[in-house]
């Protein structure tokens, strides 16, 4: 990305230099939570639609929720989407890793446009209490009227203004809304869409009385000074367009091209919340619960988007190429976790082993990795990575490699080992450790079938009274790939040891 000076227009911290017509979009997110599964996948598709037009990414913190706001958040957020391989493109730091725009770093140029609003009669501050608020709310409720303000702030007098500046009361800003206007915009994914002013809720607050600017108005702002071409968001949203696209007009700027996609439910078609469904919307949760980055992204992608070619498969450079958003549906997106699993048993197959197999380290005790080399751990997960659906379960999988007493249950013990030709089996493997080419899995394997066809047996007689031995299981890995990561000590010790058992 070009360096430039920081713009003139405009007393924050901004530096970039847009190009002309070019397409930027962002992502917004609050820092009130941990990163939310909707959140990412309503990030991705921004990302990806920047890369399919070769636009901008940008990440923007709306952070003005002082209460709520945590820094921990902020880094979950940010840690979230760059485990995703989600990377923004611009920054107030244009030569690092472009640390995100924070909201809370403009507070005074938010001021200074809503006083254009004031200058211009679009605004007034109004002087209720919470407490008055909160009675007009009961009223209207009592009534079985829709809750809303009933803009009395508008008909303050000089007289009441004055009296209520001597009690101490501290006003909020409002946002005049005519009720006799309509609302009407083209969403790229839902059509026209109209709203009467009347549905609004009245004048809105655009400033709280602590001088801090609520969403609907700094949004505005920050979209209108980065020069947002398009908002890509959730459906939950379309309200909030409909009062931003009042404020765009009120301050003389073209609002950009909305597209609100649908929002994530649970199988039980309920909506995909963190009260509750807790860590199961927490991407964070997926990553220490062993998925792929490259499974989270290809399922979110397509959840509710399928490519023109019809593929359910691809890589995030692969959808950046074929993304369209005009082909996401409006439906609601439906979060199975068993569909998400099998997108992670394919890429825990399917990515290159070096790459499964440094992940799965993670996963695995850190003292007993150490008796193993890089090489020796690439065999160990290759062969069980095509039973795994996480690399959560590789401990299980692969406990027996690291085992220093080896526990055969009963159940083998009687079924395997109690067969007459088992004993024969371990004994003639026993003989034979000085043949095995240990290191070549293949090679370890044809030993036992050359000793199977010495002592005519085969199949699972042969098979299963080793893999007991060497496994404590009959069903597992590849025999010679533990023969031959196991060694002749650890395999003549399990073979002596389970000949004691027949």
């Amino acid at each position: 990305m070009r360096k430039c000076s920081p713009l003139s227009y405009s007393a924050f911290f901004l530096r970039w230099c847009p190009l002309p017509n070019k397409i930027r979009v962002r992502i917004a997110p609050s820092p009130t939570g941990t990163l939310h599964v909707g959140t990412a996948r309503t990030a991705l598709y921004n990302y990806l639609y920047a890369q399919r037009t070769k636009g901008t990414f940008i990440l923007r913190l709306e952070d003005t929720d002082e209460e709520r706001s945590r820094e921990e958040y902020t880094q979950d957020i940010l840690d979230g989407l760059h485990w995703l391989g989600i990377h923004w493109e611009e920054g107030p730091d244009i030569g690092g890793p472009y640390p995100p725009y924070r909201q809370t770093e403009k507070i005074n140029h938010y001021m200074t446009i809503a006083q254009q609003l004031i200058d211009a009669g679009k605004a007034y501050w109004a002087y209720e209490t919470p407490e008055e608020l909160a009675a007009l709310k009961e009223e209207q409720r009592l009534a079985n009227q829709a809750v809303r303000y009933d803009n009395r702030g508008r008909n303050q007098t000089p007289e009441q203004i004055a009296a209520y500046k001597a009690e101490g009361r501290k006003p909020s800003l409002r946002f005049i809304i005519d009720d006799n206007q309509k609302v009407t915009w083209h969403d790229e994914i839902r059509g026209e869409i109209t709203f009467s002013a009347s549905e609004l809720g009245g004048d809105m607050i655009i400033v709280k009385s602590n001088g801090v600017a609520i969403y609907n108005f700094a949004v505005v702002v920050d979209d209108i000074d980065m020069e947002i071409t398009h908002v890509i968001r959730g459906e939950d949203h379309i309200s909030n367009t409909a009062k931003q696209i009042l404020l765009y007009q009120a301050l003389g700027q073209t609002h950009p091209i909305f597209a609100h996609v649908p929002l994530m439910q649970d199988i039980d078609r309920h909506k995909l919340s963190k009260r509750v469904h807790g860590e199961a919307v927490h991407v964070d949760s997926y990553r220490k619960n062993g998925y792929m980055p490259e499974a989270i992204v290809n399922y979110l992608a397509q959840m509710s988007w399928t490519p023109s070619d019809g593929r359910e498969l691809f890589s995030l450079s692969e959808a950046g190429e074929m993304f369209d958003l005009n082909k996401l549906s409006k439906s609601a997106a439906v979060f199975d976790v068993q569909r998400l699993n099998w997108f992670n048993g394919h890429y825990i197959r399917s990515l290159p082993l070096s790459v499964v197999a440094d992940r799965a380290r993670a996963f695995l005790d850190q003292d007993q990795l150490k008796e193993f080399s890089t090489a020796q751990l690439e065999e160990i997960v290759g062969s069980v990575r095509e039973g795994l659906t996480t690399l959560s379960e590789i401990k299980a999988a692969t406990n027996f490699y690291f085992a220093q007493n080896l526990q055969i249950p009963q159940d083998v013990r009687d079924g395997v080992l109690g067969n007459p030709n088992a004993k024969k089996v371990l004994d003639k493997a026993l003989e034979n450790l000085g043949r095995m080419p240990w290191g070549d899995h293949k090679g370890c394997k044809a030993v036992i079938d050359a000793i199977g066809k010495e002592i005519s047996i085969k199949g699972k007689e042969l098979y299963w009274p080793i893999r007991a031995a060497l496994s404590a299981k009959t069903h597992g890995p590849d025999l010679g790939t533990m023969l031959s990561v196991l060694g002749e000590e650890q395999v003549r010790s399990r073979l002596e040891s389970a000949m004691n058992l027949c």
